[in-house]
C-alpha cells in the first residue's frame, strides 16, 4: 500500500498492510521544535534551524528527510495563518530560550520583560497589548487575559467575537488549492486538513491570541461559568461560529475537492485528568447540535472523515460523539481516568478511528526508560490495530526535554511492530 491507501484503509476501519504513522501533521500530533532539533541531530540528519510551523505551542515542521527516515504516512494541509495572527511566510531566525535555533513567521514581533518573559504582539502589531507570554525557560506560550471588564446587561456575542472568526479570503482559498494539489499530486501521503473552525469554546482560542482588542467574556473561568449564567450568549456565539464554519467548509471543498482524506474540525478539550470538565447534559445542550451540523455537512457533501481532538477523560461523552457523527478521535488519552485502551477499542472501535494513544507523553515517554516506552508501544499497537481504525501517534504532542533515547526507542519499536 501507499501511505495514502494505508491511511484511507484505516479511516474506513479496514486492516491496512501496516498501521499508518503520523508525526507533525496537525497541531496536536506534533513535536516541540526543541526536541525535534535534538532528534534530527541524533539521527545525523542535516543540521539547520527548525521551522516553527505552529508558534503557539512552538511545534517544529517535520520535513521530508525525517518523514522518510521514520516512515511517516500523514501530512498536514495548513492554512496560511497561525494563532499569533501572522502568516506563515517570510521566515526569520529566532533563538528559543533553551538555545534552539528556529525560523519564525516574518510577522512574529516580541519583546522580553524584566522577568525574562517573552511577550508576543497580535498580528505583529506593537501598538496593541501583548497577547501571549512565554515564561523564562518555557517551551510554549500562554494566553494573556486582555479583555476589559464586561457588563452582563449589555452582552452581545456577535459584537464581542466578530473578529475571532472570519470567512476565508481569496488568497486563503488559492493557498489551499495550490498546496492541496502539490501534496496530492507530488506525494503519496494521506492528507489531513487543519481546519479547526468547529472548535467551539476552544480554550486556546477564546482569549483571542490573534485579536488586537478582544472584548466580552474571554477569561476562561468566566467562560465556563457563562454556560450556566448566560446560556444565550454561548449559543449566540456558537450560531455565529457555525455560520462562518459552514461558509469556510464550502470554500475548502471548492479549493481542495477530494484531495484530502480527513479534516480536523475541532481542538476543544472536554476532559481533565480525572473526568469530564463539562457534563454530558451540557455537551448535548451546547455543543453536540453544532458538531452534528458540521459533521452532517461534511458527510453529505464530501468523502472526508471528520477528526476531533479532545484531551482528557471523556468516556462519558464518546457515545454522544458517535451520535454527532464524529469519525476520528485524537489524542486518545489513555493515561486519564476511565480511558482504558482495551475498553475503548471494544466499545467504540467499530465507530471511532483512534488517532493517537500510541504512548503516554505525560509520564512514559518523558520520564520512563527506553524499554518501558517499547513495552507501551507494543501494548497499544496490539490493542488498537485490530481490525483497522488506528493511526499511530503519541498522546498529544511530543514535549520539550523528552529524552532522545526514548524517542528512538519509540520509533524503532513502531517500525519493528508494523512489519
Amino acid at each position: 500500500m501507499t501511505s495514502r491507501q494505508r491511511v484511507t484503509a484505516a479511516l474506513e476501519h479496514q486492516q491496512p498492510d501496516r498501521v499508518p504513522l503520523d508525526l507533525g501533521a496537525t497541531g496536536q500530533t506534533g513535536i516541540s521544535a526543541s526536541t525535534l532539533y535534538r532528534l534530527r541531530n541524533a539521527l545525523s540528519l542535516k543540521e539547520k534551524p527548525v521551522t516553527v510551523i505552529e508558534p503557539f505551542q512552538l511545534l517544529g515542521e517535520v520535513e521530508q528527510d525525517l518523514r522518510d527516515y521514520l516512515g511517516v504516512d500523514v501530512i498536514g494541509l495548513w492554512t496560511r495563518g497561525n494563532l499569533m495572527g501572522t502568516i506563515n511566510n517570510n521566515w526569520k531566525p529566532w533563538t528559543m530560550p533553551d538555545g534552539t535555533p528556529v525560523m519564525m513567521s516574518g510577522g512574529f514581533e516580541y519583546s522580553v520583560d524584566r522577568q525574562g518573559n517573552t511577550l508576543v504582539y497580535p498580528q505583529g502589531d506593537r501598538s496593541a497589548a501583548p497577547s501571549l507570554r512565554l515564561p523564562e525557560g518555557g517551551y510554549f506560550f500562554d494566553n494573556i487575559d486582555r479583555a476589559p471588564p464586561w457588563d452582563e446587561n449589555s452582552l452581545d456575542a456577535r459584537r464581542d467575537f466578530k473578529d475571532l472568526f472570519a470567512v476565508y479570503t481569496d488568497e486563503d482559498a488559492k493557498h489551499l488549492e495550490k498546496q492541496s494539489k502539490f501534496l496530492f499530486e507530488e506525494t503519496d501521503y494521506g492528507i489531513i486538513m487543519n481546519f479547526g473552525g468547529g472548535g467551539y469554546g476552544d480554550a486556546a482560542v477564546i482569549p483571542g491570541p490573534f485579536e488586537k482588542h478582544p472584548r466580552g467574556i474571554r477569561k476562561l473561568e468566566d467562560w465556563y461559568v457563562a454556560h450556566l449564567l448566560y446560556p444565550d450568549y454561548i449559543r449566540e456565539l456558537f450560531e455565529m461560529q457555525t455560520e462562518v464554519a459552514l461558509r469556510n467548509l464550502k470554500i475548502i471543498r471548492q479549493a481542495v475537492g477530494e484531495r484530502i482524506q480527513v479534516i480536523n474540525i475541532s481542538g476543544t478539550d472536554f476532559g481533565g485528568q480525572n473526568g469530564e470538565i463539562i457534563s454530558p447534559d451540557q455537551y448535548r445542550e451546547f455543543y453536540k447540535p453544532y458538531h452534528k451540523i458540521l459533521n452532517d455537512w461534511v458527510h453529505g457533501n464530501t468523502g472526508w472523515k471528520t477528526h476531533y481532538h479532545c484531551c482528557g477523560s471523556i468516556a462519558n461523552l464518546l457515545g454522544d460523539f458517535v451520535d454527532a457523527g464524529i469519525d476520528v478521535l485524537n489524542p486518545v488519552q489513555c493515561s486519564a481516568c476511565c480511558m482504558d485502551p482495551q475498553a475503548l477499542k471494544e466499545k467504540y472501535g467499530e465507530n471511532l478511528v483512534f488517532w493517537g494513544g500510541g504512548v503516554d507523553t505525560q509520564s512514559t515517554l518523558p520520564f520512563g526508560t527506553p524499554e518501558q516506552v517499547r513495552e507501551e508501544v507494543r501494548s497499544r499497537m496490539a490493542i488498537f490495530s485490530r481490525g483497522g481504525g488506528f493511526v499511530f501517534n503519541t498522546i498529544h504532542n511530543i514535549v520539550a526535554k523528552t529524552p532522545i533515547d526514548n524517542l528512538i526507542a519509540l520509533f524503532d519499536e513502531f517500525k519493528r511492530m508494523k512489519g
